[in-house]
């Protein structure tokens, strides 16, 4: 260093901006497999339902928001999420002759949907209800509620097999913008949870460490964040 030189510094590590990533919920887009063969058959079914209300009904990252949007838009449905479900806008939400709730174990207004369900019975409407649980699970305390939840039928979506885990993963990159190869694909599927929601989480902390050094998204690197299963 020369004398009286100031000191170097490192160069500044670049920050991955928290961008928002829009999904595709087109039916084209939906990832088919032995896991959601019952729950796509219902949607495409559609208004041939065995029931007028149905629990759609799967762990995290599933795809219980991507069909119950497909199911919209064939239905011409409104789709509300539990947590803001109230008696007041019941025949609004109801409008159209269809509606998706979607996180139903979310449900703080038991009264709206004791409601809700007796309204869409008078009006022949259609109901959707997303959740993680079964709804004979859920914390109900009004004895009608729960009696007529324990009746819903309820279709279950199923943990990925691990042909329908690695398409998870390449379509979240996608919807990214970002590039996968088959060996970091390869690289992921043996070295995460085998879940949906493990997925997503690696698929965005990939994208974010590749973002903020600056590199592409590798199997070396996908290797020095995952080596350990972490």
């Amino acid at each position: 260093m020369t004398p009286g030189a100031p000191p170097k510094t490192a160069p500044p590590r670049q920050l991955a901006l928290a961008l928002d990533h829009a999904e595709s919920y087109g039916r084209e887009d939906f990832l088919a497999g032995p896991c959601n063969d019952d729950a796509l058959a219902l949607i495409d079914c559609w208004p041939d339902w065995p029931a007028k209300a149905i629990a759609l009904v799967g762990p995290e990252g599933s795809g219980k928001t991507h069909l119950a949007t497909i199911w919209a838009a064939a239905a011409g449905a409104r789709v509300v999420s539990a947590h803001a479900l109230d008696e007041a806008g019941l025949r609004p939400a109801l409008a159209t002759g269809a509606l998706v709730v979607e996180n139903a174990l979310q449900i703080a207004d038991e009264r709206a949907l004791f409601h809700l369900i007796n309204l869409a019975r008078e009006e022949n409407a259609y109901l959707l209800f997303t959740a993680r649980t079964a709804p004979a699970t859920w914390p109900i305390v009004i004895a009608d509620v729960g009696s007529r939840l324990r009746a819903m039928p309820v279709v279950t979506l199923r943990p990925p097999d691990d042909a329908i885990l690695r398409a998870v993963m390449v379509k979240l990159a996608a919807d990214r913008q970002l590039a996968l190869n088959e060996s970091v694909v390869d690289y992921l599927s043996n070295h995460i949870e085998r879940s949906y929601a493990a997925a997503r989480a690696a698929v965005i902390r990939l994208d974010n460490e590749a973002l903020r050094l600056g590199r592409p998204a590798t199997r070396a690197l996908a290797a020095e964040l995952f080596r350990d299963g972490a």
